[in-house]
């Protein structure tokens, strides 16, 4: 695991455009962290460094926002989610083990449809306003050495 400090939004979005372009196709990223830690940030940082133009929303009320970049982003929102089971009605195979870029918010709420290969990003808000962010995944993990 390794962990790093953002302390502004443009950090947040630096770690992940990194993060975006040691990420394979098929690569699944499991987002931790509270309402307004940033996981929505980190997303528009995982675009960006896809090479995708288009602004970047919050998935929370259509589940999923689909995106063409180097690869296909698939930006998930699990938070309304109430099952794994749930999950699998959305055709979630599709963005699980597609040829994208997989990000799903609220991961834990869907943790038992997740594959065990999933790269697990966890942002914590500091007081200072600042955010912890650990990343857990050889695959992307690399790409920090």
């Amino acid at each position: 695991m390794i962990t790093l400090r953002s302390i502004r939004p443009k950090d947040t979005e630096a770690i992940a455009e990194r993060v975006a372009r040691a990420a394979d196709p098929g690569t699944i990223i499991a987002f931790r962290g509270g309402l307004g830690a940033g996981k929505t940030v980190f997303a528009r940082g995982l675009a960006r460094g896809l090479g995708i133009q288009e602004a970047i929303t919050s998935p929370t009320y259509t589940i999923v926002n689909e995106y063409e970049g180097r690869m296909p982003f698939f930006h998930i929102d699990a938070y309304r989610l109430r099952s794994a089971e749930e999950f699998e009605l959305i055709d979630s195979a599709r963005y699980l083990y597609g040829n994208g870029l997989c990000a799903i918010e609220w991961s834990e709420r869907i943790e038992d449809a997740l594959p065990e290969n999933v790269v697990s990003i966890a942002i914590i808000p500091e007081n200072d306003g600042s955010r912890t962010i650990s990343i857990s995944g050889e695959s992307i993990e690399k790409a920090f050495a």
